[in-house]
């Protein structure tokens, strides 16, 4: 038995969400999503709560229950709250800026890396050497996210790099004489 995919996922106010068939379409404040269910589990909507249960009892049954149930509950969070993540440049030249919709970002190679920036995610760059990435879709802002930090991921000499702010580089010492 899943104990995730048991607890009901709560409708917040001001949050309308319908099912229909295997799609479950939530709107909220800050925008809409849309999700498809896994075809071995159904969700109903019941008093401003989301239940999710599974089809039949199988080993994949119960893992796409609680799977979908925590998917559900990220898409409640997308559309009332939105997803963050926050990126720190470190390095001498590093730096990046907004030039319309295109991120472009300077990190130590013989050219600038011109990022289009996807639909429904929001990237603001209040100093040089930070990156805010936001959006309704927490899949999305990580993957964007982990692709600006792809750019120069960071090295464990120096700590040069990108990296998400607050996150532990392990250092090593440099070579001896």
């Amino acid at each position: 038995m899943s104990r995730i995919g048991k607890k009901p996922v709560a409708v917040p106010s001001g949050v309308t969400a319908s099912v229909d068939g295997q799609v479950v379409n939530v709107k909220g404040p800050k925008g809409a999503i849309s999700l498809v269910l896994h075809g071995d589990v159904a969700a109903k909507v019941e008093n401003a709560e989301i239940k999710v249960d599974p089809r039949v009892d199988t080993k994949r049954a119960r893992a796409m229950w609680g799977t979908y149930r925590s998917l559900l509950a990220n898409v409640m969070t997308g559309v009332t709250k939105g997803f963050e993540r926050r990126l720190e440049i470190n390095g001498v030249g590093y730096r990046a800026a907004l030039q319309g919709k295109n991120l472009q970002v300077q990190l130590g190679y013989s050219h600038d890396i011109v990022y289009p920036i996807p639909e429904g995610i929001t990237i603001a760059v209040p100093k040089p050497t930070e990156v805010v990435v936001t959006g309704i879709d927490g899949q999305k802002v990580g993957h964007v996210a982990a692709v600006i930090r792809g750019f120069r991921k960071p090295e464990p000499y120096k700590g040069k790099g990108v990296k998400y702010a607050g996150e532990y580089i392990f250092r090593k010492e440099g070579k001896k004489k």
